[in-house]
């Protein structure tokens, strides 16, 4: 399983934005970590002490978490049928390096009153830098902030290029649902 950070890097740390909002989730709550990849934030976020439902078309290169009792983890394709978490909720969710829009509704309705949203994905003029290219994997300019800012209070948002760990264009959200207030870290 690669990573668009650093394809040939499985040992790659967790992203910088999850670890700063992660205080910011219940304590020993629940996460879902959707399109988890090989794992890097369910390590992270069991470490932190919470119970992490791990989703994606894919889950053989997960580590860490193979025996761990606090990680639910499912094989599915989240964009081949209807969202596989209906009618459960979480006290946050995390979503890095995935974008498929027909689940943002679904993201709202999945957390829990108090649940924190943190979103990271490639934005639009990533196309210039490197991978993903293809338009319908890169956000335009505020669109975090429209499709969340209706239902979910923000918290933090970022849209702009970076060069570290590779040139990319990248869009980051933090929203909690819930007009509780949070400790800004």
């Amino acid at each position: 399983m690669n990573s668009f950070d650093r394809p040939a890097d499985k040992d790659i740390p967790p992203s910088p934005w999850v670890v700063r909002f992660t205080p910011l989730i219940a304590a020993a709550g629940t996460v879902l970590d959707v399109a988890c990849g090989h794992g890097r934030h369910v390590c992270f976020l069991t470490e932190c002490g919470y119970t992490v439902t791990a989703a994606d078309i894919d889950v053989s290169a997960l580590r860490c978490v193979a025996v761990d009792p606090r990680v639910n983890i499912l094989e599915t394709d989240l964009e081949a049928r209807m969202w596989p978490f209906a009618g459960k909720t979480y006290d946050g969710i995390v979503v890095v390096n995935y974008l498929y829009r027909p689940h943002f509704p679904s993201l709202v309705t999945s957390l829990a009153d108090g649940g924190v949203l943190i979103f990271e994905t490639f934005g639009a003029g990533n196309e210039l830098l490197g991978r993903p290219r293809n338009p319908d994997f890169l956000l335009a300019p505020g669109e975090l902030l429209e499709a969340f800012s209706h239902d979910l209070q923000i918290v933090a948002y970022e849209h702009g290029e970076e060069t570290s760990p590779r040139p990319a264009v990248r869009q980051r959200l933090c929203a909690i649902k819930g007009a509780r207030h949070c400790r800004l870290t």
